[in-house]
Formats: structure tokens, C-alpha cells, sequence
């Protein structure tokens, strides 16, 4: 008989409370037990100690019985210190979609054509400044304002 420590969904809808039980593995998840084991309440803080509760003498007996815990039992085990942490590999550890991965490509392309567009001016001396509009139209010494500014269109 495969024995497991395994979660128990109890709770009303959207309300999910959970007893830690040891059951045979080929039982429902909800069905028959042989010992409830602890509770478990998500909707509670994780700081809060009525969170998890577990009673640690008899997980440590079903564990020598050959009980095998499942990922999130075997996760909130190591977190109380019964159990060694394992070393978790992740095969398909958050590789973006497709499209995600074009957007990504587009953003990169863009990114080097604007850094080259910045680098070329930089590259090259800049030529001595020449006179611009703005430049003309400012007044000498000797000139005043009036003179400069050149009269406007009256509308038509």
C-alpha cells in the first residue's frame, strides 16, 4: 500500500481550507484517510502561526512508515525544519512565449539603431558652427530691434 502525507481540500467555494493528511495514494483527494496529520489555511497571513499546523511526532512516524509527502507537504516540511531541503530543478523556469520573445527581439533592434544614431554625431568633429536663423536675428551693437525683425504679412 503506497501511503502519502498529501493536502485534503475542505472550505466552501472560494473559501479553501486544508487538512494534512496520510491516505492511501490511490484515494481521491478528498476521499478516505487512515489519520489527519494538521491543517492548512491559505487565506491566512504567512506570518500567521495558525497558518500552518502540524502535528510533527506523527508526520516524523508516517515518514519512517514509507510515506512519501507531495511537493507542497514536502515544501512546508522543509520550511519547519523536518526535512532537508531538496535541490529543485525547473526544466521550463519562466521562458517567455513567442510573441514575447518578438516584442523582445523588436525592443533590442530598435535599442542599437538608436545607440548608433547617437554614437555616428559624436564620432565625427562637429563642424565650426555656422549662422542660423536664430543667430541673424538677433541684433548687432549697432542695430536695433526694429530693424531686424522682418514685418509680417497683414491677413488676408
Amino acid at each position: 500500500m503506497a501511503m502519502k502525507i498529501r493536502l485534503a481540500r475542505g472550505g466552501s467555494k472560494k473559501r479553501p481550507f486544508y487538512r494534512i493528511v496520510a491516505a492511501d495514494s490511490r484515494m481521491p483527494r478528498d476521499g478516505r484517510y487512515i489519520e489527519k496529520l494538521g491543517t492548512y489555511n491559505p487565506l491566512l497571513p504567512k506570518d500567521s502561526e495558525e497558518r500552518v499546523k502540524m502535528n510533527m511526532e506523527r508526520i516524523q512516524y508516517w515518514l519512517s512508515e514509507g510515506a512519501q509527502p507531495t511537493d507542497r507537504i514536502s515544501r512546508m516540511l522543509e520550511a519547519a525544519g523536518a526535512l532537508d531541503k531538496k535541490e529543485r530543478i525547473n526544466m521550463k523556469k519562466g521562458e517567455p512565449g513567442k510573441k514575447a520573445k518578438e516584442r523582445a527581439e523588436e525592443k533590442a533592434a530598435k535599442a542599437t539603431a538608436l545607440a548608433e544614431e547617437q554614437a555616428a554625431p559624436i564620432a565625427e568633429e562637429a563642424p565650426a558652427p555656422e549662422k542660423t536663423a536664430a543667430a541673424e536675428e538677433v541684433p548687432t551693437a549697432g542695430e536695433t530691434v526694429e530693424e531686424v525683425a522682418e514685418p509680417e504679412e497683414a491677413p488676408k
